[in-house]
């Protein structure tokens, strides 16, 4: 890990462990250029690359072609509308009406450490784990100054990148658009992968070439939504899960965001990341800052699992905090598709009472505990215990389950409101509304205006107030709509532009103050499922409901596109019932339980009801998850076969840091009659260590249990059909 600064080259570089990253500055005017992203070089002496030398050559030499010049110039960070006709990574408008914006490099600083972002989530290191450029950019017109951060990791091949606006001018400044980063290359015939989905199939993973023209993924949902994700890579057409090149960014936000790649008419690509701009205008006032989210990119000359590892330990060690950051997380038991509404104390009581005779160590009371909540229909708002369901009180439940050894968790949905609530009854201008419009509903429910103080003050207290009056160790935090009608009764005229970012920022100081106030609480994020699945939520909680659709199918391709960029740790899964309540279809307990085994793991049923075959499972698989969980949610992730690319079945791959031991998951989706074994090959495996097949007597077709490292990676080995669609087996590898 190093950043230097070479002055007669003005060249600055930044070392990762097997990257470099290459900045230059040029000209009178001091333009700020990229220079090179990749592997690790060793020398700095590299400014010639930036073609300065060749036309149109810098604007001290050839002012008449400037325009020419600044729609070449690999920009580090670019402004707006002075003839770089290429996506711009800033734009303003000013009070006379103007929009144009440029950047000169003024001065940097390199430090020891990292620091916070202020009221944002972000990486974070101390000064043995982090060094930190940031360079100062200014439009002298403007008065405007850009710090541009950039820190890398002494244990991460990642890097991670923020922007900071400064107004010194004398008069407001207007922000319409403010990207987190911004990289130029060349072109060398990419292929762009992204995450799509909808509810119920979030984060699907997706790989078109990158073409001429924009090629972008995106949210305007006020969260990292359902249907996109905010997370792009490129990577060569050769690179395959183990080998070749892969450029990465992540974005470490909760609400609108744009992910570009630009292919211009030279064949150069412009990627970038940050805020989306539409609907964004913030007024900037003189002497004020603006400080945008952070972004994480990654480079990996080790293939698309090289980066998904670097995510995953980067995430891991730097960004997940609390106590439940490196610990084992209970195995709970939700009873939302086991009761829905449906319940009061003494049903809840026996799912409890069940659950923790099979090893389950946790009950999460779901939606329907408070106000007049008897369906979704009221109540949002009303964070007040409906003590006809809960006879004896909220304190009461939860102490009759603490005699039973079981931990307790609630569920909660703070952001919302109902239409039928005393809460909008008395404080109607507190919900997010354009005046004089019919309100757009989405599940009955309208979004609170968190961006006004009293609002989140107001809010924050009555769930609070539920926190401190009984032994609540898990909150599970809900956001069931997106936003619409953006308008704030809060916000003047000229800052109403604010709203959708002033609301993800709110949604922030809450949970930091929530676990701060609880720091022993575990806080588990969920948006209808996985739509707000993203670094800024993994800040504040160390896991998130990866999606609602709990069949043990579906989830293998939701999960898969999950664990391309998060950690397994971060991914609530659950073994639920059958038929499923999403798409109804029906596959073996065991199976299910497997599939859950590379999340958090826990139950989505009424334990009570289900066959006494299935309920006598249960005490094996909450064996097998503490068996196995230290190392599933530590160790590193290989991807082997993806059952959306074949169809036919999936395979992913878990290994200890030390190589000591992995654990190898086969799903098969779909048998085949007259067709012979499938052979897989393990990778990540020590090449020299010999291991052995830790659970033999699961695999009686296996004449060998006894193999080199190097032989499971290259030559693989064979895996017998089973009989049946939806069947798997766990393959524990142990070094001798």
């Amino acid at each position: 890990m190093n950043i230097s600064y070479n002055e007669k080259n003005r060249v600055f570089k930044l070392d990762t462990v097997h990257s470099s990253y290459c900045i230059g500055i040029v000209d009178d005017e001091n333009f700020v250029g990229h220079i090179y992203y990749g592997r690790k070089l060793a020398e700095d002496n590299l400014a010639y690359l930036m073609r300065t030398e060749e036309a149109p050559f810098v604007p001290s030499k050839n002012n008449r072609d400037r325009a020419a010049f600044l729609d070449t110039f690999p920009m580090e960070y670019t402004g707006n509308g002075l003839g770089d006709y290429r996506e711009g990574s800033l734009e303003i408008r000013t009070m006379s009406g103007h929009s144009g914006v440029a950047l000169s490099y003024v001065s940097h600083r390199i430090y020891d450490g990292k620091d916070p972002l202020e009221g944002l989530p972000a990486t974070f290191g101390d000064a043995k784990a982090c060094k930190t450029l940031e360079l100062t950019c200014e439009d002298r017109i403007l008065g405007l100054q850009v710090i541009l951060s950039y820190s890398i990791f002494a244990d991460s091949d990642a890097l991670a990148r923020s922007v900071k606006i400064v107004n010194n001018g004398q008069e407001p400044v207007y922000l319409t658009k403010v990207m987190s980063v911004c990289i130029d290359m060349d072109n060398d015939g990419y292929e762009m992968i992204t995450l799509h989905g909808s509810w119920g199939r979030e984060r699907a993973i997706q790989t078109r070439p990158v073409m001429k023209g924009k090629q972008s993924v995106s949210s305007i949902r006020g969260e990292s939504s359902h249907q996109e994700h905010p997370f792009m890579a490129w990577k060569k057409r050769t690179t395959t899960e183990e080998t070749g090149d892969i450029y990465a960014m992540n974005f470490v936000y909760s609400g609108n965001f744009l992910a570009q790649i630009e292919e211009n008419q030279f064949g150069s690509i412009r990627a970038m990341m940050g805020i989306h701009p539409y609907d964004f205008c913030w007024k900037l006032e003189s002497g004020d800052s603006f400080q945008a989210p952070e972004v994480v990119c990654v480079y990996s000359a080790e293939g698309i699992g090289g980066m998904t590892r670097t995510f995953h330990d980067l995430y891991r060690n730097h960004l997940i905090r609390g106590e439940y950051k490196d610990k084992k997380r209970p195995i709970l038991i939700n009873n939302w598709e086991a009761t829905y509404f449906d319940f009061d104390t003494e049903k809840l009581l026996n799912i409890a009472r069940q659950a923790s005779e099979l090893g389950i160590e946790m009950l999460v009371m779901d939606d329907g505990w408070f106000g007049r909540r008897n369906d979704d229909n009221s109540s949002l708002g009303d964070w007040q215990v409906n003590e006809d369901k809960l006879k004896g009180g909220l304190k009461y439940l939860v102490d009759e389950v603490n005699k039973l050894g079981m931990k307790f968790g609630i569920w909660f949905e703070p952001e919302m409101i109902s239409p039928d609530s005393d809460l909008y009854r008395e404080h109607p201008d507190w919900a997010i509304a354009i005046p004089g419009r019919t309100g757009t509903l989405t599940r009955n429910q309208y979004v609170l205006d968190l961006s006004r103080k009293e609002v989140r003050d107001f809010v924050y207290e009555m769930f609070a107030d539920i926190l401190r009056s009984a032994n609540i160790e898990y909150v599970k935090w809900d956001m069931n709509r997106q936003l619409s009608d953006i308008g704030s009764y809060g916000l003047p005229a000229d800052r109403q532009g604010e709203l959708f970012h002033r609301q993800v920022l709110a949604v922030y100081e809450m949970q930091d103050r929530m676990t701060k106030e609880f720091p022993h609480l575990l806080l588990e994020n969920c948006s209808g499922g996985g739509a707000r699945f993203d670094p800024g939520m993994l800040y504040y909680s160390p896991q998130i409901w990866c999606s609602d659709d709990t069949d043990g199918v579906e989830r293998l391709s939701i999960q898969a596109g999950t664990a391309m960029v998060y950690p397994l740790s971060t991914m609530g899964a659950h073994v639920s019932d059958c038929p499923n309540h999403a798409i109804g279809r029906v596959t073996p307990f065991e199976t299910r339980g497997y599939v859950a085994l590379a999340g958090t793991f826990g139950y989505e049923l009424d334990v009570t009801k289900i066959p006494e075959e299935d309920r006598k499972m249960i005490p094996e698989q909450t064996a097998m998850y503490h068996k196995y969980n230290d190392l599933v949610r530590c160790g590193d992730y290989y991807r082997i076969a993806h059952y959306a690319d074949n169809h036919y079945f999936d395979c992913y791959e878990v290994v200890a840091k030390d190589k000591s031991e992995a654990l190898v998951t086969y799903i098969q989706v779909l048998n085949r009659p007259n067709f012979h074994s499938r052979r897989i090959c393990i990778p990540g495996l020590d090449p020299q260590g010999c291991y052995v097949i830790e659970n033999a007597q699961d695999w009686p077709e296996l004449k060998q249990t006894e193999y080199m490292g190097d032989t499971l990676h290259y030559a693989g080995i064979n895996i017998p059909p089973l009989w049946g669609d939806f069947k798997g087996r766990l393959m524990h590898l142990k070094k001798k």
